[in-house]
């Protein structure tokens, strides 16, 4: 089973911040990815605090569900064809493997899904020895914004370094929703 527990730490940005942000630490492209957002007709992935997406990256589909873990986000992936996916997007039907075993295990059987809508994000990724430093500007339903992502293997240091970053840049910590939650938000109103 392809899993990973995301530790990750988050900053919205004004614009101008992440302008010079994007400025400064401009070592590697950026890409453009797609998530493709699922729910099920009774929200029951959001009352689990869990969410599934597809993610859309240089003409792959990957599949992923993420749920609540004590030391972040259980992420459970899994590649699929773009037959799958569009069967997916269009008749909420899930495609055999782990991700699909795993969210079984999370609601108790097989969800009816629906296709919510996508969030498309312009990314800048920078390895630092302390780990993953992302710049992201995602735009979804007329809503477009700025956000800083660091992602790292231990909690606790990966704070630490978060906390150093955000005193550099003269940032005050106010740990945003995820893109899912601004994205619920803005499309729904919930």
């Amino acid at each position: 089973m392809s899993q990973e527990l995301e530790i990750e730490f988050k900053q919205l940005l004004d614009e101008s911040t992440y302008q010079k942000m994007m400025d400064y630490y401009q070592t590697e492209l950026t890409f453009t990815q797609v998530n493709h957002y699922f729910e099920t007709k009774d929200l029951s992935l959001r009352e689990n605090g869990a969410a599934l997406r597809v993610r859309e990256k240089d003409g792959a589909f990957i599949l992923t569900l993420k749920q609540p873990h004590n030391e972040g986000l259980l992420e459970t992936h899994q590649s699929i064809g773009a037959a799958s996916f569009t069967a997916l997007q269009q008749k909420g039907l899930l495609p055999q493997g782990e991700t699909t075993d795993q969210l079984i295990s999370l609601l108790g059987d097989m969800p009816e899904l629906q296709y919510l809508g996508m969030l498309q994000t312009e990314r800048l990724e920078v390895e630092l020895e302390e780990g993953l430093l992302v710049l992201d500007r995602s735009d979804y339903v007329n809503v477009t914004d700025y956000e800083l992502e660091f992602e790292c293997e231990n909690s606790e240091t990966g704070r630490a370094f978060f906390n150093n970053l955000l005193k550099e840049w003269n940032l005050t910590w106010n740990e945003p929703d995820n893109k899912i939650a601004r994205f619920y938000r803005a499309a729904y109103d919930m």
